[in-house]
């Protein structure tokens, strides 16, 4: 049974600029948690009022979704926040948005990540450096210039996010299925990448085999027949802890600081 959409309030140009704007507080309250969901969210606060108007109880789940976790760059955060504004505005399934979110934040910050921080500044940096070297006032002033130009740039970004998701609403309404499953194994798929960047564990533990000779546990036994499977287990029982046992994600965090300064101190991990 497809559920009836209700009408929404649309957006503005000027609700779709004070969005790029908002996402300079992206990472305001950046935490091991969520990461930048707190700032995230409070970026997309004003576009979501807009859209559901008197629809609390819609508003509510939309703010409730979008504090989930999301780790993205920075300067194409924008990009993504437009597109969901879309996709908000035009009644868009709740899985479908919030599957589309978490599928993409992480090729989003790839690609981010590839132009401002491995690009753009090193580059800039790199040649007003020179002008720096020599004494000229020109090294600063240019490379202050980009700087400000990069966070102006948040508001066309914002806008493009924007005017992508309408062009892609007519698709989504042919294939909501394909792209909700899609955007789901997409998702988890990027979550799962992510486990064995974020969560390091490494036994640092030897056996002492003869006088001379010695195995590393970490570089013999677990690296090479299941590479990152301490990270996998323990970010597995941290899930189980937190779903089926109701264990407080603030108890798991000072768990976790907890376990590593012990085992550390004791030469195992």
């Amino acid at each position: 049974m497809v559920s009836e959409k209700k009408e929404r309030n649309k957006l503005s140009k000027k609700d779709i600029t004070k969005l790029g704007l908002l996402s300079l507080f992206n990472q305001s309250g950046m935490n091991y948690q969520r990461m930048q969901a707190d700032g995230w969210t409070f970026a997309m606060i004003p576009s979501l009022k807009k859209v559901y108007g008197d629809d609390k109880k819609g508003l509510i789940e939309a703010v409730k979704a979008n504090l989930q976790f999301i780790n993205t760059n920075n300067y194409a955060a924008p990009l993504l926040m437009g597109l969901e504004a879309s996709l908000e505005e035009n009644g868009e399934e709740r899985s479908t948005i919030d599957g589309l979110r978490v599928a993409l934040f992480g090729p989003i910050a790839g690609i981010g990540d590839a132009i401002t921080w491995y690009t753009i500044l090193p580059i800039v940096a790199g040649v007003t450096a020179s002008f720096a070297k020599q004494g000229s006032i020109l090294g600063p002033l240019v490379f202050f210039i980009v700087y400000v130009a990069m966070f102006l740039a948040r508001m066309p970004i914002a806008h493009l996010g924007y005017s992508a998701g309408t062009r892609a609403i007519s698709k989504i309404h042919e294939n909501s299925a394909i792209v909700a499953h899609a955007a789901s194994v997409l998702g988890c798929t990027v979550i799962g990448g992510l486990i064995a960047t974020y969560v390091q564990i490494n036994v640092v533990t030897k056996i002492q085999v003869t006088s001379s000779h010695t195995i590393s546990i970490q570089k013999e036994f677990f690296d090479n027949i299941f590479p990152n499977i301490l990270p996998l287990g323990y970010t597995f029982l941290l899930y189980w802890l937190l779903k089926k046992k109701n264990v407080s994600p603030v108890t798991l965090i000072i768990l976790t600081f907890l376990l590593a300064i012990l085992f550390s101190w004791m030469g195992v991990l």
